[in-house]
């Protein structure tokens, strides 16, 4: 029965930080190279920042000076669901606020090589009735709600959280978030209906941001308080209640004023970006979760999903790069839920369309079988054509007599939206093979093969250090993906 617990669970007591090598290994002697350099201890404490839209997760650590600063950075290469927190269990949303982990959290038995429990749901949540288990930042880049690494990665981020513990810290800091809370993403948001939470959860990125110390949370009134301290004339510390009446508190003063001067900083530039008319983000309904840049590059037709994008080149750029740890060959890129695109309501746009002028013409490549023989091809080269044959250069006036003509477009199809949709989500598409083409064809030179860059699979006892440089995805050409009998679809049945 021990046993079953140990593989099963997350958040139990009888869970020790290192029962197994996987659990013990050391931290990388880069890691602790960066930590000479910025005055950090190794048994420090630590504070995790998650982003959604930048799919990456940021480790902060505590320097001899008392504040934390940033040591290193990972691209997350999977979280599921949308922009927003977790309602429901079954959602796939991965959480969004201020978390606590404790040593108990820690699970070293991880089916997903290893794992920390996020603490979802928090007092927040379950005042708001919102439900869900086992919501877990892991290894195997696989995502049913929660924020998945590859194994190097966990393996070099649970290190870090073991040492915190060691040290003597009580429990780190965990803060999951949308995205960077700058002026610049609550401008393309601000339409978004999860804004009013994410304003609330702001306070307290701004708390860390002026102060650099973990902020302390607290819950009533079913909001989050930030920092709360007891009043000059309380004879004893609030007591917080999240679905009670908040009780006296203040905040202290110099936190308070940093915060404020911050927040007005802020606001002045949204309302800047608003009045020059910042484009407000598009609402993607049915796109399960994001995944970084670097490891949708790495996978066939890979996309980024919700997370910010590298199009065409950028991605072939990018597929250069060495990927930070082993990606398995059963990863799931994020992909737009057809079905739930095509109930979605159908929208009536009117569409300016540009139509161009009677005079203009047009260059273009005239096929041998048209040419209509040698006399009329040498009388052509001689200027003897007629006055609407296709020039071979544009006149100069060409590009700017064209006359715009608003017209009014049917309602798009579910089958052409359905198209859309999938077309915007496959990289480097070519959007001008959509458009409508001339009726005389350009000729196009033949597309070389492409090679097959799928990944086989490769999970070794002991992943390497990410910091070591170790780790990078092999592949093998006309191989396909080696699809491992514990799949993340069988584990996760197990786990539930």
């Amino acid at each position: 029965m021990t046993a079953s617990v140990l593989l099963a669970g997350c958040d139990t007591d009888q869970v020790s930080l290192a029962t197994n090598a996987k659990a013990n290994q050391p931290v990388p002697p880069k890691l602790l190279a960066a930590m000479v350099e910025k005055d950090m201890d190794l048994q420090s404490p630590i504070l995790v920042r998650l982003f959604k839209q930048e799919a990456e997760l940021e480790i902060w650590k505590q320097t001899r000076s008392g504040q934390f600063a940033l040591l290193k950075t990972y691209p997350i290469c999977r979280w599921s669901g949308d922009l927003g927190p977790k309602v429901r269990e079954g959602d796939r949303q991965a959480p969004e606020g201020f978390y606590s982990i404790n040593p108990s959290q820690m699970n070293p038995q991880s089916a997903y090589y290893l794992s920390f429990n996020t603490g979802y749901p928090n007092a927040f949540d379950k005042a708001l009735g919102r439900t869900g288990s086992q919501l877990m930042v892991h290894g195997d880049c696989s995502s049913r709600g929660c924020y998945a690494m590859t194994d190097e990665q966990i393996a070099e981020i649970y290190s870090l959280g073991r040492e915190s513990f060691f040290g003597g810290q009580k429990a780190f800091q965990l803060q999951a978030l949308p995205f960077k809370m700058n002026p610049v993403n609550m401008a393309k948001h601000r339409n978004n209906p999860n804004m009013p939470f994410w304003k609330m959860i702001k306070e307290g990125y701004d708390h860390f941001e002026v102060t650099r110390q973990e902020p302390k949370v607290d819950f009533c009134e079913k909001k989050y308080v930030f920092d709360a301290a007891k009043a000059p004339d309380a004879k004893r510390d609030p007591v917080f209640d999240a679905s009670a009446k908040c009780p006296a508190y203040v905040i202290p003063e110099d936190i308070a004023s940093a915060v404020r001067e911050k927040d007005q900083r802020d606001q002045a530039e949204y309302n800047k970006l608003v009045s020059r008319g910042t484009p407000v983000a598009r609402m993607n309904t049915g796109i399960d979760g994001g995944m970084n840049k670097i490891f949708a590059s790495k996978i066939p037709e890979g996309s980024t999903g919700l997370s910010e994008r590298a199009e065409g080149s950028t991605l072939e750029m990018l597929a250069m790069a060495k990927a930070p740890g082993t990606i398995p060959g059963t990863v799931n890129p994020p992909k737009p839920n057809l079905e739930a695109i095509a109930a979605a309501p159908q929208e009536e746009p009117v569409v300016a369309v540009s139509a161009p002028a009677a005079n203009t013409r047009v260059a273009t490549a005239q096929p041998a079988e048209k040419s209509g023989g040698f006399f009329s091809n040498l009388g052509r080269k001689m200027g003897m054509g007629t006055a609407d044959t296709t020039a071979t250069a544009p006149p100069p006036q060409a590009t700017a007599s064209v006359a715009p003509a608003t017209t009014s477009t049917t309602p798009p199809s579910a089958a052409s939206r359905l198209k859309a949709a999938v077309t915007r989500f496959v990289p480097g598409h070519d959007k001008s093979k959509d458009a409508p083409k001339p009726a005389v064809a350009a000729a196009k030179p033949a597309e070389p093969a492409k090679p097959d860059t799928r990944l086989a699979a490769t999970r070794p006892t002991l992943k390497p250090s990410v910091s070591d440089g170790a780790g990078e995805a092999t592949q093998i050409m006309g191989a396909a993906p080696v699809v491992q009998s514990n799949s993340f679809d069988s584990r996760f049945g197990a786990v539930k």
